[in-house]
C-alpha cells in the first residue's frame, strides 16, 4: 500500500469507528446474506463477535506502516481461521461484504479512491491469513 491509501483507509476507519456496533452487525448481515452456509462458523455472542472484528481491523489499520509487526499477527489469526473452518475462498465472499458494509456506511466518502484503498488492503490481510493457513496445514 502506498502513503496516500493509508492515509485514506486510516480517515475513513475513522469515520466508521464511532458507529462500529453498527456497521460490525451490517457487515455479518451482508455476509450471511451473501453465503448463509457461513452462519454456522458463528455459534457465539455476535454483538462480542463484532466487537472483535472491528478491534482486529483497527489494530491492523493501526499497523499499516509496519508490516514486521502487521505480517506475524495475520499469519496467526489466518491459522486459527483454519481451525474455524475457514478455507481460501471464504476470503472472497468476506472481502466482497467488507467492501459493500464499508459502501453502506461511508455513504458518499467511499470514493472510488477509498475503495481501491480498502481493496487493496484487503487484498494484503487475505493473502498473508492464507499463507498463515497454509502454514498452519502444512504442520499439521
Amino acid at each position: 500500500m502506498n502513503a496516500q491509501q493509508v492515509r485514506l483507509v486510516r480517515e475513513s476507519f475513522a469515520l466508521v469507528q464511532p458507529i462500529a456496533s453498527q456497521a460490525a452487525a451490517l457487515f455479518y448481515d451482508n455476509l450471511f446474506d451473501s453465503d448463509p452456509s457461513l452462519r454456522g462458523m458463528f455459534r457465539g455472542d455476535m454483538v462480542a463477535q463484532g466487537e472483535r472484528l472491528m478491534s482486529m481491523i483497527g489494530a491492523a489499520v493501526g499497523l499499516l506502516e509496519r508490516p514486521d509487526a502487521l505480517v506475524p499477527v495475520l499469519r496467526n489469526l489466518g491459522g486459527r481461521h483454519v481451525g474455524y473452518g475457514v478455507r481460501d475462498h471464504h476470503y472472497a465472499t468476506v472481502g466482497a461484504a467488507l467492501i459493500e458494509t464499508l459502501e453502506q456506511g461511508l455513504g458518499d466518502a467511499f470514493t472510488p479512491e477509498v475503495r481501491e484503498a480498502w481493496v487493496t488492503l484487503y487484498g494484503v490481510v487475505s493473502r498473508t491469513m492464507m499463507e498463515g493457513s497454509l502454514e498452519t496445514a502444512d504442520a499439521i
